[in-house]
C-alpha cells in the first residue's frame, strides 16, 4: 500500500517559514505569565498603547506608499532625487533634526522613503537625526539642563545626520551599501511591499487610480502588506521597550556612567543605546545624574547614543535593512555620540 501521507516538515524548513516578529511577540507573553506573571497585562497595554499612539503615522505611511504605487509615481519620486543626493541629505538632517517624531515613531516614514527610492544616504541622514530632538523636547531639555546643552543636542543631532549621510553617500558604490533593503515576499526587495511580482507601472501617472481595477487591486495590496508588516515590528518594538523600562533601574545606569574623563563618555555611548530611555525621560534623568557627578561629555553621549540606537527602534530598523546596513547605523550612532560627548565635554 502506498504511503499518501504527507512529509513533516523539517525543523529547518519550519523555522524558516515561521514570522519571527510574531513568534518572538507570542514569546514574550508566555515567558512572562512563567517568571513574572503581574507583568503581562503592563506589557501588552504598554505596547497597545504605544502602537495606537503611533497608528496615526503607520496609517499616513501606509496610505502614501499605496497611493504612488496605485498611480504609478514613485518613478517620478525617485527621478526627482537623481543628482541632488548631496543636497537632500544636508536637508535631511536639517528637517530630521526639527522634526517631532521619536525613534519608533519616523520608521513607518523611512519605510516609505525607501519604498519609493529615495537615496539611501539622504534617509540614512534624516533617520539619524530625526528622533533626538523636535521643538517641545528642546524647549523641556533647555529649561531642565540650560539652553547651552539644548542647543548642543541640536547641532549633535545634524551633525550626526550629516555623518551618517554623507559617509553613506561616499561608499554607496561599496559592497557595504549594495541592495541595502530586506528582500520581502515574492521577490520584493523594498521595505514596503505590495509590488508583488509585477513592476511599477510606467509612463503618466494616473492620479485618479481608481478608475482602473488594476490600479485599485495595486493600492489595496500595498496598504495590507505595509500595515501588517510595519503594525507587527513596532508592536514587537513596543513590547522589548515595556520590557527595558521596567527591567532596566535607572539607578543601574546610573552607577555605571559616573566618573570623568573619557571612559564615562565611551560607556555613556555604549550604555546609552541599548538601555533606553525617550527624549523626555532622559531630561530629569541626565540632570540628577549631573547634580550626582556625571560628567557634561557622558551625559551628552548617553542621549545622543539612546536616542539614534535605543533597543525598540533599533528592533524596527534591523527589520528593513540587511545586517551589513544595520551596522553602519550603530556605527554612526555610537561614533556621533562619542565625538559628540567628547566635544561638549571640552566646552562645558
Amino acid at each position: 500500500m502506498t504511503d499518501t501521507s504527507l512529509p513533516t516538515p523539517r525543523p529547518l524548513a519550519l523555522w524558516r517559514w515561521i514570522d519571527k516578529a510574531v513568534l518572538a511577540m507570542i514569546a514574550i507573553p508566555l515567558v512572562l505569565a512563567v517568571a513574572d506573571p503581574a507583568q503581562v497585562g503592563p506589557t501588552i497595554g504598554f505596547a497597545a498603547g504605544a502602537l495606537a499612539h503611533t497608528a496615526p503615522f503607520i496609517v499616513f505611511a501606509v496610505l502614501a506608499v499605496g497611493y504612488l504605487k496605485a498611480t504609478g509615481s514613485e518613478a517620478l519620486l525617485a527621478r526627482a532625487f537623481e543628482g541632488r543626493t548631496a543636497r537632500m541629505i544636508v536637508l535631511a538632517a536639517l528637517l530630521g533634526g526639527l522634526s517631532p517624531f521619536c525613534s519608533c515613531e519616523v520608521i513607518p516614514f523611512i519605510a516609505a522613503l525607501l519604498a519609493v527610492g529615495a537615496p539611501l544616504a539622504a534617509v540614512m541622514a534624516f533617520w539619524l537625526s530625526s528622533p533626538l530632538m523636535d521643538p517641545a523636547m528642546f524647549l523641556i531639555t533647555a529649561g531642565t539642563l540650560g539652553a547651552p546643552f539644548a542647543v548642543a543636542k541640536t547641532g549633535a543631532a545634524i551633525s550626526i545626520g550629516l555623518l551618517g549621510g554623507f559617509a553613506t553617500h561616499a561608499l554607496s558604490q561599496s559592497a557595504l551599501f549594495s541592495d541595502p533593503l530586506r528582500p520581502r515576499g515574492g521577490g520584493c526587495s523594498s521595505s514596503g511591499c505590495g509590488c508583488g511580482d509585477k513592476p511599477a507601472f510606467s509612463g503618466r501617472p494616473a492620479w485618479q487610480f481608481w478608475h482602473e481595477a488594476e490600479r485599485r487591486q495595486t493600492f489595496r495590496t500595498a496598504v495590507v502588506e505595509n500595515a501588517l508588516f510595519l503594525g507587527k515590528w513596532l508592536a514587537l518594538a513596543y513590547m522589548i521597550e515595556a520590557l527595558m523600562l521596567h527591567y532596566v533601574p535607572a539607578e543601574a545606569v546610573a552607577s555605571i556612567l559616573g566618573g570623568e574623563g573619557l571612559r564615562p563618555v565611551l560607556l555613556g555611548a555604549v550604555i546609552g543605546g541599548p538601555a533606553y530611555l525617550n527624549g523626555y525621560a532622559a531630561v530629569p534623568l541626565v540632570d540628577s545624574l549631573l547634580q550626582q557627578g556625571m560628567s557634561p561629555g557622558a551625559a551628552m553621549s548617553f542621549v545622543i547614543a539612546g536616542g539614534v540606537s535605543c533597543i525598540p527602534a533599533a528592533v524596527a530598523v534591523w527589520a528593513l535593512v540587511k545586517p551589513r546596513v544595520f551596522a553602519a547605523y550603530i556605527g554612526y550612532a555610537v561614533v556621533g555620540s562619542v565625538l559628540a560627548g567628547l566635544a561638549w565635554g571640552a566646552f562645558a
